[in-house]
């Protein structure tokens, strides 16, 4: 069994990185991105968290929260949110008969200033650049980076090119 500690701060902001079941290309499927999706504003609805910045690869994804004042319950959210997906992907099942979609754990990072902030944001929208997926941070469709560059957090060149900031430097989880 793993001696790892999970971090709870009510009102944290987190970067979370989930992987699917054997990594899997489950998200490829832009129907299972939409699936996604609809998962994500479910949750909020009844947990509302912000996503400060999320990007959907087709075998993980990455995403900083802000959750509200007073509350530190992520690990719920992102079972609802995971259960939700795990209903309805059309995927294989184990001898439990459970759906492999997900890998079972997660990656979380509390984010501890405005520049580690700032640095995951930078990671989250150049992922799909790092994996091949495009050229440039804008052409990848399931990403928050053009929203981001609508509220003049990027200019739309950004990401073309490792940016500075994130270069050489891995989250812990790749």
């Amino acid at each position: 069994m793993s001696d790892y500690r999970r971090c709870f701060i009510p009102g944290g902001c987190y970067f979370f990185t989930v992987v699917t079941f054997d990594r899997l290309p489950v998200f490829r499927d832009s129907m299972n991105v939409d699936l996604l999706r609809e998962a994500f504003r479910k949750v909020k609805v009844k947990r509302p968290f912000e996503i400060q910045a999320m990007v959907v690869l087709p075998d993980h994804l990455h995403a900083v929260w802000q959750l509200p004042d007073g509350d530190a319950d992520y690990p719920n959210r992102w079972r609802e949110i995971k259960k939700h997906v795990s209903k309805r992907v059309d995927t294989a099942t184990n001898h439990r008969r459970e759906k492999q979609v997900w890998q079972r754990r997660y990656w979380e990072h509390v984010i501890r200033n405005s520049d580690d902030w700032r640095r995951h944001l930078d990671y989250v929208h150049y992922n799909p650049v790092k994996h091949g997926l495009v050229e440039c941070a804008r052409d990848w469709p399931y990403s928050s980076f053009l929203r981001s560059v609508e509220r003049g957090m990027y200019d739309l060149a950004w990401g073309c090119t490792e940016p500075a900031s994130i270069r050489g430097w891995t989250t812990g989880y790749e």
